[in-house]
């Protein structure tokens, strides 16, 4: 869709108008590994999570594209601010799938020690910040991380991931408004999946895009098709260089189609039907991808198959490692708590490690 929303343009992404090198075809090989994993482990993570062996999962099939899209467009001194369905975006930065199923599962290598509820992960070495539950919080905090790195001279752009129901939050109204005002060098990554949970896109807001909503604070809104990886990749690419030139952020509604459930805590057969998801597979990012790869003389049916196969066996040791790997030591709760012990934390340290010992707690 291309309009003029009030004095700032709405634009889509195009090939033409983009100033980012196309993505090469060797590069968008890896791209298609990448989202053959994310779809690979995510259908295992709801098996998974429906035979009880995690608590709890958000899967996010049919949002590869725009997931490993974006990451491509970035660089690792970029900041992550995700919701929690940004698993592709994990992968695509190089986090190692093992570290993800330690966190699903919440063992001793998870690396936030089992304090946070599945699915809410953060690798400080991809600069991939804590997922936080609560709606449209991460984008203030990403909002406050571009104006730290600016005050600090560090090139870089923060970019939160949110869906179209985060735009009816607080957080994103302030968070677009201090941004525009301070021109702060922030991407924002609208993940345009037409549910807000179990209430439809229609039903929750008038506008025509959710990417005109950047008009009212003075900068771009672009509108993208979230199941074209090179379509996302330049429109993230492109945002990154205003952000870095100073001409502050852009607001990115990738439009795409949630496959699965909102979580493994929902049944979206209640608010949709079979015909609708039918219809929206027809667009499968990962399918489409596939395609072009095929067209391009990158891949043919033997290789496809075997990078599925390579891609389930990746999966299925990794997993193997993960359920090995020992449970978190229950004194590690104290952990963390202050960077020099008081004497009385160490004292009920001690008490609770009694405790254990004396089988009345179980590891």
């Amino acid at each position: 869709m291309v309009g003029t929303t009030g004095s700032t343009p709405l634009a889509s992404a195009s090939e033409a108008t983009s100033v980012a090198a196309p993505l090469s075809v060797e590069q968008r090989r890896d791209a298609y590994r990448w989202m053959v994993l994310a779809r690979v482990t995510d259908e295992r993570c709801l098996l998974l999570q429906r035979q009880g062996r995690i608590g709890f999962y958000v899967p996010l099939q049919g949002q590869e594209a725009t997931q490993v899209g974006a990451a491509m467009a970035l660089r690792p001194e970029d900041w992550i601010f995700p919701a929690y369905r940004e698993m592709a975006v994990a992968l695509a930065r190089g986090v190692p799938l093992k570290s993800l199923l330690d966190q699903f599962l919440g063992n001793s290598g998870d690396l936030l020690k089992g304090r946070q509820m599945p699915n809410h992960y953060g690798f400080r070495a991809q600069n991939f910040v804590v997922a936080s539950s609560p709606i449209g919080t991460q984008i203030t905090q990403a909002v406050g991380a571009a104006m730290a790195a600016r005050r600090r001279g560090n090139p870089l752009v923060a970019v939160p991931f949110f869906g179209d129901g985060a735009t009816s939050s607080n957080d994103f109204h302030a968070g677009l408004n201090f941004a525009g005002v301070y021109r702060a060098p922030v991407v924002f990554v609208c993940q345009n999946n037409q549910w807000a949970i179990s209430l439809p896109r229609a039903q929750q807001t008038r506008s025509a895009t959710l990417a005109e909503k950047a008009a009212a604070y003075g900068f771009p809104g672009v509108v993208v098709d979230g199941n074209d990886l090179g379509a996302v990749y330049r429109a993230v690419a492109d945002a990154r260089t205003r952000a870095l030139s100073g001409e502050g952020p852009t607001l990115i509604e990738a439009q795409v189609y949630r496959f699965g459930p909102h979580s493994t805590s929902d049944d979206p057969r209640r608010y949709r039907s079979d015909a609708q998801l039918e219809a929206a597979k027809q667009s499968d990012p990962v399918h489409r991808l596939s395609a072009e790869l095929v067209a391009a003389g990158a891949l043919d049916a033997a290789s496809d198959q075997k990078l599925w196969e390579d891609a389930r066996t990746e999966l299925a040791a990794a997993l193997a490692q993960a359920e090995a790997t020992a449970a978190v030591e229950p004194p590690s709760f104290l952990d963390d708590v202050l960077a020099e012990p008081t004497p009385r934390l160490r004292e009920e340290q001690a008490q609770f490690e009694a405790l254990v010992r004396e089988k009345v707690i179980r590891p």
